[in-house]
């Protein structure tokens, strides 16, 4: 991990004014403090902090790079988990692979047409028994949302190409899982009027926090309704923030459609990989 310039040049005039030499040459006392020895503005102490940031930054970028390899070491291990999400974000729409290789032929393409191409954006991968669940989502206007239809056309049959032989994969690109909240506020009238809009700024930061903590959630990331209640709790004007009911409902591929909902009594982890919420109507402020 790589050391900050204050350490970096703390260890430099370290060095520097337990010199024997130097400390002739200067005339200073072995192992006195350099800051009282060489002002700021001194030429030693302004190209120890020129030294200082090159040594800083040549260590940020082996950080960089061991991270990389990190990276490249855990998701190039063909079969894993960790293996099939790299290979989903891989995915470019209207690509065709290399003959015999599991990568694309990008050609003559521009980086943009390439960057545009990779309409999946956020993947997870599961091992339920007997086979390997891929879940994916792209985006539209920052949001999350399935890839179109004919884009999972190509992306199954490129899940073809490159999955291991005898693996059996289910590919999970639904709408979002709905959530529905029931929530009590107990709130400070000097901050939250009767309807939750804050009396200051006009908005409504209940609503907003709720918003945001699924924005924080990981795709396929977990809700707890206790580390939603903690986000509520820090919001401006929340005194005691109660969840009385919190359901999700799912799309259910035999039917076609969303089934019914299903009660959240503690935590858990949406089919599709992430939620909407269903409106803030159910919210009262008391």
């Amino acid at each position: 991990m790589a050391r900050t310039t204050a350490e970096i040049k703390q260890e430099i005039t370290a060095s520097f004014m337990n010199n024997g030499v130097l400390s002739l040459l200067y005339g200073f006392q072995i192992g006195a403090a350099f800051e009282e020895t060489f002002s700021n503005t001194a030429l030693e102490s302004i190209l120890f902090d020129i030294i200082a940031f090159c040594v800083f930054t040549l260590e940020t970028l082996f950080d960089k790079h061991k991270a990389e390899i990190d990276d490249k070491l855990t998701n190039q291990k063909s079969g894993r988990p960790s293996w099939y999400r790299y290979m989903a974000l891989q995915f470019q729409y209207g690509f065709s692979l290399v003959p015999d290789k599991d990568y694309f032929d990008n050609g003559a393409a521009t980086e943009e047409q390439i960057e545009a191409s990779k309409i999946v954006k956020y993947a997870a991968v599961t091992q339920p028994p007997g086979r390997l669940v891929i879940k994916i989502a792209g985006e539209i206007n920052n949001a999350l949302a399935p890839i179109p239809a004919e884009a999972l056309v190509s992306f199954l049959e490129y899940v073809e190409e490159f999955k291991w032989g005898g693996v059996d994969v289910d590919v999970i690109n639904f709408l979002p899982d709905r959530l529905y909240l029931v929530i009590q506020i107990e709130c400070d009238p000097l901050v939250l009027d009767a309807n939750g809009m804050s009396i200051l700024n006009g908005n409504y930061p209940v609503n907003d926090a709720i918003q945001q903590y699924m924005k924080e959630l990981p795709f396929d990331g977990q809700l707890a309704l206790a580390h939603l209640t903690d986000k509520l709790q820090k919001v401006p004007g929340v005194k005691i923030p109660t969840i009385l009911s919190a359901q999700s409902s799912w799309i259910d591929a035999d039917a076609g459609g969303y089934g019914p909902p299903q009660p959240i009594n503690i935590k858990t982890i949406p089919v599709s990989g992430y939620f909407e919420v269903q409106g803030f109507d159910n919210i009262t402020y008391v």
